[in-house]
């Protein structure tokens, strides 16, 4: 009889449960309590509880740990320093979707040389996120593969839909479960309706099939996630954050009965994917803030210790350090000149909402 299963399979290997990995690398009372207010205020300022700019920064992708560390500690000061008007949570990336080939992040990859050692690279971003968390700041990642959630999830105070997978039916029904705010980002297209749609499905039930906390397959059924929203991230059409897309996007979203409130990504689309433009898409988000519009209620930059990005080759110790191998990121310096506008432009944006008030 011929074999017709796993034709073009090569090799199963059986991987830890997530139950076992968080024994391993355990999350503290003091963690916890760090992710579960940071989710907290998150929502508070999505639904505008809280006036503060939501801003998400950090490496495009994580690759050096030393590096990212040494990213985090100095965020956690800015962090700290603006706190009063602006929430920072660090971007944690670790799973990179491909148009083609390439590496895939930390998680597929984390020796960097095509060995895709899935074991120790959920290992490794646990304990980055852990360590993040330590720190003091809140983590945002983007979760692609949706067994991934279970080992990581419970130290991620804000999760990211991409531009790829925000139409498929499988990463709203994840959405749906899981325990952070998630920003749905508009198509690769620049088309704003079908992440209208994707937010819409994740904050309803679903049930289907997945893996549990023992590594199971099982049934998993949701309630749905209310802190899921939109993220403006521009496409091959152009960039959307201007207010004309605001407003189309606002009309979009009360056409589906949701809440008006989203994020604007500096970078992809809306920058042209380049770099250097990222800062003129936050300053005009923040012209848009002091105006008075209440709807843009974050913004995400991607930043690294060093501006710009480089090829992964075959030697990995060839690697400028703290410097991008996926997208090219803004550098430290420009990065805390950004948050520290974005601080001094919220005296503005509170003297508007006053006004408004009035």
């Amino acid at each position: 009889m011929p074999n017709t299963r796993d034709i073009n399979v090569r090799n199963f290997s059986p991987l830890v449960p997530p139950v076992e990995l968080q024994r391993r690398l355990p999350i503290s009372d003091s963690v916890a309590d760090h992710v579960a207010r940071s989710r907290e205020t998150i929502v508070d300022i999505l639904e505008g509880r809280d006036d503060r700019l939501l801003l998400v920064t950090g490496p495009c992708s994580i690759h050096d740990e030393q590096a990212a560390f040494e990213y985090a500690e100095r965020l956690r000061d800015l962090a700290d320093r603006v706190k009063d008007r602006v929430f920072v949570v660090m971007r944690v990336y670790f799973e990179k979707p491909r148009t083609t080939i390439g590496w895939k992040g930390l998680i597929y990859d984390p020796h960097l040389d095509g060995s895709c050692d899935i074991a120790t690279g959920l290992y490794r971003a646990r304990e980055v996120l852990l360590r993040v968390n330590e720190m003091g700041l809140p983590a945002a990642t983007e979760f692609l593969d949706p067994f991934v959630p279970q080992y990581q999830a419970g130290l991620v105070s804000w999760a990211g839909i991409g531009a790829r997978t925000t139409e498929s039916q499988t990463h709203r029904q994840m959405a749906s479960g899981l325990s952070m705010p998630v920003g749905f980002k508009n198509g690769t297209d620049g088309e704003i309706q079908t992440a209208v749609d994707a937010v819409l499905a994740a904050r309803n039930p679903h049930t289907f099939l997945g893996m549990d906390y023992d590594g199971n397959a099982c049934v998993v059924q949701t309630v749905g996630n209310p802190g899921s929203h939109l993220v403006l991230r521009g496409g091959r059409s152009g960039p959307n954050y201007s207010g004309e897309f605001v407003d189309r996007a606002g009309q979009q979203l009360a056409a589906a009965g949701l809440p008006d409130g989203l994020m604007v990504d500096c970078s992809h689309g809306n920058s042209n994917k380049d770099h250097t433009r990222q800062s003129l898409v936050l300053r005009d988000v923040l012209e848009q803030r002091a105006s008075g519009d209440t709807r843009v209620k974050g913004a995400m930059l991607e930043s690294h210790l060093h501006a710009g990005s480089q090829k992964l080759g075959t030697d990995p110790k060839e690697l400028d350090y703290g410097v991008s191998i996926t997208d090219a990121c803004v550098g430290w310096e420009e990065t805390e000149e950004l948050v520290t506008e974005a601080y001094e432009a919220q005296a503005g944006y509170r003297g508007a909402a006053v006004a408004g008030g009035e």
